[in-house]
Parts: structure tokens; C-alpha cells; sequence
């Protein structure tokens, strides 16, 4: 194998690669998402510096429905965030998230610092009502619940559309072979081509049980402020160095 041949490579294993080369575009992504109140103590120090939490004390929790995924395929996925800025530009910060698909997994920590863990989220309708739920080691950690499309947002899809295209922000811990930091970045990225094919507000509901492995419920809800279900297309782009703790 020749140097020229290792250098080009994008992904291990090199004779049969984890994940193909993006960007990566997502068709019919489907989500809910829980924004509410929690303990600005638990936010602190959830958000490395330099974040800032945003006014409010806001995080939300997420399920994400991906029927049809640029070499990803179709998978689910579901975690927390926090509503932060940075240097004065408003953000949101990935602290936890569960998936059921490696490909995903893999590329999301090797390229963007995605936080992804293995676990079981699941996004259905269940009668009249909008449902995700998290299983981690066969135990339920999350529970989210909302209204089913009772609040069309038809006519303010371009504010949604400005809520998917502000900057997203994870921080992205890799180590050398001695166990030392080889990687601390905070990598920013946004998503563009975004396309929102529809959108709901409405209540919601949201319960995290405490688990030692998937600490959803350390961001402990405090009062929910709403529901959100949006069905969107986007191209997810390789990300930026916003901050390097080693450099």
C-alpha cells in the first residue's frame, strides 16, 4: 500500500470504511424536540467555556427520525442540548446523543465531536399524540410526548428555517495513543440546503429518568416550555474549528 493511498483515506477500517465521504445530505428528517426550563447549576457544567448559556436557563431534549440518510441510511436518533452563544452569537450545544446505527455514530465523532452513544430512541404517532422514547440497556431513560399537528406553523417556515440554520456547536475530545489530548476543539458547523416541508407547535411533555450511562436526566427539567414536530431535507456539511483548548 502505497503512502498516497493511506493519506486519501477517509474512514477506518481502511479495506472496508465505517462511513463513505460527505457531505451528507438527509430527505423527510423528521423531528420532535422539548424546549424547557432546567437548573442553570446543571447547565454550567454541562457548556464548556467559552458557550455561554443563553437567557432563560433553556435546554431541549430531541428525537430525530432519518428515513432517508446519504450513506447513513435509515436510523433514529435522539438526545439533549443546551441554547448557549457564542462570543455573543447565539448557538446550540450538543451534550448527549443516542443512536441505533453505526455508520452515523462513527462518522459523528470522528468528524464533527458528535457526543453519540449507542442506544434505542424511537419517534411514532401513537393515536393523537406525537411520541419519542430513549431505551438505553433495555431500560426507557426519556419519554416525550405532544399534541399532533394541532399548530401549523405554514406560515412562518422561513422562521423555522432561520432556527435549523443557526450555528450548531459540539466539542470534539479526542486522545493520543498514550491516553494524552491529542484533540479538544469546539467545531461549529451549519447546516445548509435546508428545505422545511412542514412545521407544529403545540404542548408537550418530557420525563428523563436518572441512569448512570445515558445521564439524560442530568439537565433535570424544570418546566416545559413547548413542542416542536418539523419534517425538513439539509445537507449536513463538515464543521470548523471555533476553538482549540490546545492550540
Amino acid at each position: 500500500m502505497e503512502i498516497e493511498e493511506i493519506l486519501i483515506a477517509h474512514s477506518m477500517p481502511l479495506f472496508s470504511p465505517s462511513y463513505p465521504v460527505g457531505p451528507y445530505r438527509f430527505i423527510h428528517r423528521e423531528y420532535l424536540i422539548v424546549t424547557y426550563e432546567s437548573d442553570p447549576a446543571a447547565i454550567r457544567a454541562a457548556l464548556p467555556k467559552p458557550l455561554e448559556p443563553a437567557e432563560g436557563n433553556l435546554c431541549y431534549y430531541e428525537w430525530m427520525k432519518m428515513p432517508d440518510s446519504s450513506g447513513f441510511g435509515d436510523y433514529q436518533e435522539s438526545g439533549s442540548g443546551i441554547f448557549a452563544t457564542f462570543r455573543g452569537e447565539a448557538c446550540n450545544f450538543s451534550v448527549q446523543m443516542y443512536l441505533d446505527d453505526e455508520p452515523p455514530l462513527t462518522a459523528g465523532r470522528e468528524i464533527w465531536g458528535f457526543p453519540k452513544k449507542y442506544g434505542i430512541p424511537r419517534l411514532s404517532v401513537m393515536k393523537d399524540t406525537l411520541t419519542g422514547t430513549l431505551h438505553y440497556d433495555e431500560e426507557r431513560v426519556a419519554l416525550g410526548t405532544m399534541t399532533y399537528k394541532q399548530q401549523s406553523l405554514e406560515h412562518r417556515l422561513n422562521e423555522v428555517k432561520a432556527g435549523l440554520l443557526r450555528l450548531n456547536v459540539n466539542l470534539k475530545l479526542i486522545p493520543d495513543v498514550d491516553g494524552k489530548p491529542k484533540i479538544a476543539q469546539l467545531v461549529g458547523y451549519n447546516l445548509n440546503d435546508v428545505t422545511v416541508h412542514g412545521a407544529w407547535d403545540g404542548p408537550a411533555r418530557l420525563d428523563l429518568t436518572p441512569h448512570v450511562n445515558c445521564r439524560v436526566a442530568d439537565l433535570p427539567v424544570r418546566r416545559v416550555i413547548g413542542g416542536r414536530h418539523q419534517v425538513v431535507d439539509f445537507t449536513l456539511p463538515y464543521g470548523r474549528v471555533l476553538h482549540d483548548y490546545l492550540g
